[in-house]
């Protein structure tokens, strides 16, 4: 062990950074993104926003966001159907940090934060981050949560706090909000809803059960459904205690003035933007059907992407694919892979690659 090593937290030895390969290959589809760059008039936008914002970089940015927390309550109230207001919303850079701030706050030494795997990985290494203990529990088959089984986990192990993921990232799969109604009666502590895809669902948010559940909170991203990965700007809603809580851990000035301005700018284009949401679940529907036809196990999903198996080394099957110029993501789930759904041309690379490799192969081992 080196000197550095013996510094480290005993509980980060050893570890691996969470990271998705970034490969030069023609067809990229392991990380979620959205295929539908911004239009013309949108990058015209943020860069007029993001140059005036630029004439006072001299000062701090508003450490609180209000403008934007507005816009973004705002977004909220038409998406969902739910009123939401400033004091309800909370935003940092990806919805990362704002998982971060939240064990940060509530979680820490001596208390567990319970999730359902498999589930995102990043709810683990936060954890971990933070001094919170993981509690992992397997889904039931077919990677489903049913309220009365998830309840009774969560009542069992009263953890301070439980991580939810609708659509759950790497299965696709959502929740019906009576799971999230039973988990929250079963809890004592903080349940959070991770709403990362929710664009891409049908499917009626979390955030219309917020009212007279302060121990509830749902978490946002602009990185996927809007396509704007590259600004990292993720956000929440909750009670206003959560808020209140949570500049007590974030950072002085956290979200930076650039920040800022590019998702005002991004707002203003919100249904632009999100026209492109029909167009990648067309692709998503598509991949489904055709990987089904193949005989291969498909998990219907809700989000942008895809999980396909099973395979006897996912890994040959993940490595196949990338010798024929289509990058998918290996979650470590052992049979599985996940492919995010891409543009037309994409989807079709996709489904030409594997047909290949499934056609030299016994059509399960490796493709």
């Amino acid at each position: 062990m080196n000197e550095l090593d013996r510094l480290l937290r005993p509980d980060l030895r050893g570890r691996t950074p969470y990271g998705a390969p970034q490969l030069d290959v023609a067809v990229r589809l392991n990380t979620n993104e959205n295929p539908h760059p911004p239009s013309p008039g949108l990058v015209a936008d943020v860069a007029a926003k993001v140059a005036e914002a630029a004439r006072s970089m001299n000062r701090y940015p508003d450490r609180d966001a209000v403008v934007l927390r507005g816009e973004l309550a705002r977004y909220l109230t038409r998406a969902t159907g739910t009123q939401v207001g400033a004091e309800h919303v909370w935003a940092a850079n990806g919805s990362n940090e704002i998982l971060q701030q939240l064990l940060q706050a509530f979680g820490g030494p001596g208390r567990t934060a319970l999730g359902f795997d498999p589930t995102y990985s990043m709810h683990h290494l936060i954890s971990t981050g933070t001094g919170t203990r993981w509690l992992p529990v397997q889904r039931l088959p077919g990677f489903r949560l049913e309220p009365a089984a998830a309840a009774l986990v969560v009542h069992e192990h009263a953890p301070d706090v439980v991580l939810l993921c609708s659509p759950n990232n790497p299965t696709g799969t959502a929740l019906d909000l009576d799971v999230v109604e039973a988990v929250y009666d079963a809890s004592r502590g903080l349940v959070v809803v991770d709403e990362a895809y929710a664009e891409f669902s049908h499917r009626p948010s979390a955030v219309s059960l917020l009212a007279g559940r302060e121990r509830l909170v749902v978490t946002r991203t602009m990185s996927k459904a809007f396509a704007f990965a590259a600004a990292r700007l993720g956000y929440l809603a909750a009670d206003p205690a959560v808020v209140d809580a949570l500049q007590l851990v974030r950072l002085p000035y956290h979200l930076s003035v650039l920040t800022q301005a590019a998702a005002l700018a991004a707002l203003e284009h919100a249904d632009e933007l999100l026209s492109t949401v029909d167009a990648v679940t067309v692709q998503r529907d598509r991949l489904v059907r055709e990987m089904c036809s193949l005989d291969l196990e498909v998990v219907e999903s809700d989000a942008n992407f895809v999980l396909f198996g099973e395979f006897s080394d996912q890994r040959a099957t993940w490595q196949g694919l990338l010798e024929r110029g289509v990058l998918v993501r290996d979650v470590g789930l052992r049979g599985w892979l996940r492919v995010t759904a891409g543009t037309e041309e994409e989807t079709t690379a996709f489904l030409d690659a594997l047909r290949q490799g499934l056609a030299t192969t016994d059509g399960k081992a490796t493709a």
